[in-house]
């Protein structure tokens, strides 16, 4: 390995930054690639693309985090012949997409941006929601989801991240609206399994992680998408549930992999 392979391996320890790099491990990987939403560099060409084959998209900072710089892009009107794109809480609509895409620009700045296929989510009570899976390694070396938490978005808004005003919330109290009994019970097992795979996935390549989180949207076919994966995610939100289990076995984990 090269020095800089080195530098990279040791870089990737503790975290990775880069949406774009992490997008490309998974790819590598033919049993997760299809959860994964189409994922481009933000130019005019692949917007455009994009737009015209989804309808839907997000435009997300390469590099960020709290769901901040977030843009909702879509295509609107009844013919489908108008550009609408919402930044924080505020929509701006345009009739071409030469002025639709200039303001995006500006809005977007010299930093670097990905456009990705949107993913229509279940809401709970009107509120669009998503799900974060923690996967840490055990004290025995072993991958074990040790948390499954809900974020339901602020009103008004369009992430769900904490930071950003979202109420974490229990997983089956939001799933409740969509699926209940051992339909659910199921589908919560598939989300833990799920998760244990992208790790061990991350793990091939960057053999020194020890945790990751995996934001998840479901469809309405309950298809599980990968909305981001972090390497360096928050424990502290499970700390807002009123059940306070999982929040102590992830912190339990993480005093077991020397993590503060």
């Amino acid at each position: 390995m090269t020095m800089i392979g080195q530098k990279n391996k040791k870089s990737t320890r503790r975290t990775l930054t880069s949406k774009w790099i992490k997008n490309n491990v998974l790819l590598k990987n033919p049993a997760i690639r299809k959860y994964i939403p189409d994922t481009q560099r933000f130019n005019a060409k692949n917007l455009e693309s994009m737009l015209s084959s989804y309808k839907m998209v997000y435009i997300k900072p390469d590099r960020g985090t709290h769901g901040l710089g977030v843009i909702r892009a879509e295509l609107a009107g009844e013919a489908l012949n108008k550009y609408k794109y919402q930044f924080d809480t505020t929509t701006r609509t345009f009739s071409t997409f030469e002025a639709y895409y200039a303001s995006l620009k500006k809005a977007v700045g010299s930093r670097s941006y990905l456009i990705q296929k949107g993913i229509h989510l279940l809401k709970y009570q009107g509120r669009r929601f998503d799900i974060r899976i923690m996967v840490q390694l055990s004290p025995s070396g072993k991958w074990e989801t040790t948390g499954l938490i809900g974020r339901a978005a602020k009103e008004g808004k369009i992430v769900t991240n904490y930071h950003s005003g979202g109420r974490p919330m229990s997983v089956p109290v939001l799933l409740s609206q969509h699926v209940t009994g051992a339909k659910q019970t199921a589908l919560l097992q598939e989300l833990r399994q799920f998760g244990e795979r992208i790790a061990r996935a991350y793990q091939s390549t960057y053999p020194n992680f020890r945790q990751i989180g995996v934001d998840v949207g479901l469809d309405q076919s309950l298809t599980p998408w990968i909305i981001e994966v972090n390497t360096n995610p928050d424990p502290y939100i499970f700390n807002q549930l009123k059940d306070k289990s999982m929040y102590r076995k992830i912190m339990r984990y993480r005093r077991a992999q020397g993590i503060k």
